[in-house]
Parts: C-alpha cells; structure tokens; sequence
C-alpha cells in the first residue's frame, strides 16, 4: 500500500517500538493493576450515576432507567472485550486512535482522534457541571447562596423558590404540581457556570504534576466514593423497606407509555437513555489511553478495562433502582439527583456523607478524562498530525504538560457556558463512534494478522466485534439529530486540520524519522 494513501496503516513493529521506548521523551511506566482498574472505576463512577442519571430518568426512562444501565452496558461489555485486546497487543498511549492508526489507515485514525477529543473534553465538562451542581446543593444544606448567575450557563433560567436558588426547568413538575406559577415568582438567569470552570483548571494541575500523583490521588478517591455510591444505596433500601407504598407509587408504571414521539418514554426511551448515559462507560476508554504508563501492560491491561466495567456495571443499577424508588422519576432533572435522592430519605447525616462524596466521585472522573484527552494529543502528535508541542513532555514531571494546560482552558470555558443535557449527548456519540471503529479494527486485525501473539484475545471473533458495532451503531441512531449534526460539523472541522496540516507532516510518510 502506498504510503500517500489515506488508508496507509502503521506498521506494528513501529508502534511496538514506541511502546518499548523507554527514553527521556517517553512516558513513564508507573501503573500497575490496582492503579488501572482504579483508573476505569474513576473515570466510569460518577458522571453516569452522580450526574446524569437524573436528567435521563426524568426525560427519557423512568424508572425503566436500570434498563437502559443494562443495555449500555451490553454494549461496553463487547466494546470492552475488543478494547482489551487492542491494549495488550498494542500498550501505547493514544487508545482507540492508535488501534485505528494500526488496522483501519491514517483517515480513520484521524477520524477516531478527532472524535476522542469531543468524547473526553465534553465528557469532562459534563461532569464539571455536575460537580458544580452538587457543590451548589452542599452550600445550600449549609445556607449558603451563591449568586444564580455564577452557578448556570448563559441564559439558564433560574428561581428562586423554598428558601434557594434552583433552575427553572429542574423544579417546573413541583411548582406544577402545587400550582404555582414560575412568573411570580423572583427570577435570575445565568452568566457562567463558574465553579464547573474553576474545578477543571485544579484538576489540570494536578495533572501536569505527575501521573503517579495523579493515580495515587485518584485511588484514594476512587474508594470513597465506592464507599459513598454503597452507602446511598444501603440508606435509599432501609428507606423503602420501611416505606413500601413510596417506591410502589414511584415505580408505576415502570416504563412510562410513549409520548407521542421517538425518545419521550416507552421503549423507545429506555433506547435513547441507553446512548444518552453511555458516555458514562467510557472508564476503561480511558484505561486504554494508559497503556504507556503501565508497568506490564499486556496482563494488567485486560483486568483494568473488564474489571473496573465488571464492578461499575453492579453499582449502577442498584443506584439506579433505589434513586427512582425514593424520588419520582419527574423530579430528577437536576445536575445533582443523588443529593435529591438522600435529602428524601430524611437521613441528614447521610445526605452530608453522600455529597461529599458525589464530589470525590466527580473530580476523579475528571481526572481521567482529563488524562485520557492529553495523551490523544501526545499520540497524534508524536504521529505529525498535530503540531509538535502537543506532544512536548516536561522535561521534569515527564507529562505531556503543554497540551494538558490546553485542554483543560478548552474544557473549563465549554463547562462554564453550555449546558449538561447537550454535554452529555456529545460526548455519548462520541464514546460510541469510537467502539464502532475499535470494534471493527479487532476484526480486520485478526483476518490480516492472524500470527500476532496476542496476550488477551477477545472471544467469539466475529461475533463479539459484531454485536459491539450492531449495539453501539443503535444506540448512535436512538440519539437526537441535534446532536448529529453536531457531530457531523465537528468532524467536518477536523477534516479541513488534517487535511491543511496533519496529511502533509504525517511522520508516516517519512520512514526515516522516529
């Protein structure tokens, strides 16, 4: 194959190459199976379940929302399978991108690339916001008022109603349901969503410091928030134990009927929730970005991918299943709906411990996400498809610390000004393109290289990468056009940079250079 075609691949042995590199200009090899599987677990409890769950739960599903956790899970587990081949293969940083760079040809590696950075950078401004929504809640317990036009993006409506702050569009079913009218209500609207902005750019530093700070930080966090995700459920059951004629009334019916349209209850809308909040999944995405930074990538690989999927998969449908237990499914549009969730219990000191660590959930997810960004725009970089300073490691922290500032000044401006229900959907298409082409790329491997060793091999090729695209590509379809023909603009955009730059200083076409 001609190395000016645009499915030129890069050769394995290269890439191999790179991920034995052990220069100054490499990354640093310091994770091992307890730091990944931490890594998955850190990146996948808390957007999914702190964040969106509620807003899913209240537009799309109803309580029918556990099987939308499952069904999006079907979905990551096949991915997932795929996902730990590549990464014990092939334990470079990049993900998705390098497999693709490896299996498809250089257009589809630039395609995935792009795409990783919308699905890391909107995943990790979804989460800021859910963050800042929290912390909001938190002051509130305490009666603290921060102004409303710092805490919602710009032209959020918010009112003020039972002593606080709160967006119009959260409590619209409870001022309804007791027959108050918003307009009379004293009424603000939102400039930027300021401590969604500030979180990213802590989170950013942390992360230019070091990476073995950084999944050590994360680590101790991750098991709080287990243990606050655990909590929240053990609360939630007693709860409806005693109460049984709450969780009857609030799990009836368990899947709303349809509303006339495509996504608005039914069936149809456990489909959409199921795309909407898989972006949630992407922990063992970002696991993969790891892969240069592990200790023995082609054994701990697979146990941080599947094994933080395994345990996260549990988590979320039990939270699932008692959240809308406790609190109608109607009155979950809000960033923060475990903190609703608990404050309906009655357990105030449950309700401190449960925010506080919706918080330790939150920063880790946005820690990894963070982390799984910079390291797409090191591999890209290191590719020539990006400028070279994306890819520029600091000579003291060994960290891609240039585009990690970068990323995370994008990320805090888009968290500070958009809102959480076009976020999520964002990164959710995202997240799936890029199971599709991973997906794939397993496939087309094994018929072109069947001799490779392969430390992990996925089960049941073809019909495991099958099932992982047939799932994935419906799930891409259940979503709004909306959010389609974001996706199409921003892969448009990326299509005239690869084109204008990438292409043309592709380290691909020049075999000598390393």
């Amino acid at each position: 194959m001609s190395q000016s075609d645009l499915l030129a691949t890069k050769p394995l042995d290269r890439l191999l190459a790179e991920a034995g590199d052990e220069s100054g200009v490499s990354l640093r090899r310091v994770l091992g199976p307890v730091n990944l599987v931490t890594l998955g677990i850190g990146a996948i409890i808390g957007a999914g379940i702190f964040v969106v769950t509620g807003t899913v739960a209240a537009t799309f599903t109803g309580p029918a929302i556990v099987l939308s956790f499952l069904l999006a899970g079907a979905g990551c587990l096949f991915a997932g399978l795929c996902y730990a081949e590549f990464a014990s293969l092939i334990p470079i940083a990049g993900s998705a991108y390098t497999y693709g760079y490896a299996t498809l040809g250089e257009i589809f590696a630039w395609i995935i690339g792009w795409d990783l950075i919308i699905e890391y950078a909107f995943g990790s401004a979804s989460v800021a916001v859910g963050w800042s929504g929290n912390l909001i809640s938190l002051f509130q317990t305490f009666g603290l008022q921060l102004p409303p036009q710092i805490t919602a993006p710009p032209g959020i409506a918010l009112v003020f109603f039972n002593g606080q702050w709160s967006r119009l569009a959260s409590i619209a079913p409870l001022l309804a349901s007791a027959h108050i009218d918003p307009s009379n209500l004293p009424i603000a609207h939102g400039i930027v969503d300021l401590p969604a902005y500030l979180v990213i750019a802590i989170m950013t530093t942390i992360l230019v410091i070091g990476v073995r700070e950084s999944a050590n930080f994360n680590s101790l966090i991750v098991f709080i928030k287990v243990a606050t995700v655990l909590t929240f459920v053990a609360i939630a059951t007693a709860f409806l134990l005693r109460h049984p004629g709450v969780s009857s009334t609030n799990w009836h019916p368990f899947i709303p009927p349809n509303q006339g349209s495509f996504g608005a209850f039914g069936w149809s809308g456990v489909a959409r929730g199921a795309g909407v909040i898989f972006f949630a999944y992407i922990g063992f995405d970002a696991v993969s970005t790891a892969a240069q930074e592990a200790r023995n990538p082609q054994r701990d690989m697979p146990i941080g991918i599947l094994g933080s999927l395994a345990i996260c998969t549990v988590l979320y449908v039990a939270l699932g299943w008692t959240l809308t237990g406790v609190v109608n499914y109607r009155l979950l549009n809000t960033s923060a709906p475990v903190a609703t969730g608990i404050q309906a219990t009655g357990v105030r000191w449950g309700s401190i411990v449960v925010m506080l660590g919706t918080f330790a959930g939150l920063t880790t997810t946005m820690l990894v996400m963070l982390m799984g960004q910079s390291r797409v725009f090191f591999s890209m970089s290191r590719d020539g498809l990006l400028p070279q300073w994306a890819g520029r490691v600091h000579p003291r922290f060994r960290t891609p610390w240039i585009s990690s500032i970068i990323v995370g000044f994008f990320v805090a401006f888009i968290a500070g000004v958009l809102p959480l229900s076009v976020l999520s959907q964002l990164t959710s298409i995202g997240t799936l393109l890029a199971f599709v082409i991973v997906c794939a790329g397993v496939w087309i491997l094994r018929v072109k290289r069947p001799e490779l060793h392969r430390p992990f091999k996925t089960p049941l090729v073809p019909l495991v990468p099958i099932l992982g695209i047939a799932i994935s590509t419906g799930l891409m379809l259940s979503l709004p056009w909306s959010t389609w023909l974001r996706l199409i603009v921003w892969l448009i955009l990326g299509m005239a940079i690869y084109f204008g730059y990438g292409r043309s200083h592709s380290r691909l076409r020049q075999p000598a250079s390393k």
